[in-house]
């Protein structure tokens, strides 16, 4: 059983940067391929970007590109979203994820993770 424990969430205005860490416990970090979701109010969850187990390879939502960086440190446990140029659109509760998985390069773009974090807000102001 894996835990995840998002932080680093909180207001920033538009044009801003903020860090998101999520903290793995429980299992073995570098067997899983992480993922970060996000959720608006009143809209679906959305898939952000994601990172295979090895950090060698990254995908992200169109929306985001070039403005957000996934990177993990397997021997801290611990996936990183980078957030840049925040708008206003990009406010909601983010999310890690994980999946394990024997493939060193997967990236998980759908919402089949094994287990979910509780999310962070990020509320960007205009």
């Amino acid at each position: 059983q894996v835990q995840l424990v998002e932080s680093g969430g909180g207001l920033v205005q538009a044009g801003g940067s903020l860090r998101l860490s999520c903290a793995a416990s429980g299992g073995s970090f570098s067997r899983y391929a992480m993922g970060w979701w996000r959720q608006a109010p009143g809209k679906e969850r959305e898939f952000v970007g994601g990172i295979s187990r090895s950090g060698g390879s990254s995908a992200y939502v169109d929306s985001v590109k070039g403005r957000f960086t996934i990177s993990r440190d397997n021997a801290k446990n611990t996936v990183y979203l980078q957030m840049s140029n925040l708008k206003p659109e990009d406010t909601a509760v983010y999310s890690c994820a994980a999946e394990e998985t024997p493939n060193d390069s997967k990236v998980v773009r759908t919402a089949a993770y094994d287990y979910w974090g509780q999310g962070t807000q990020v509320t960007v102001s205009s």
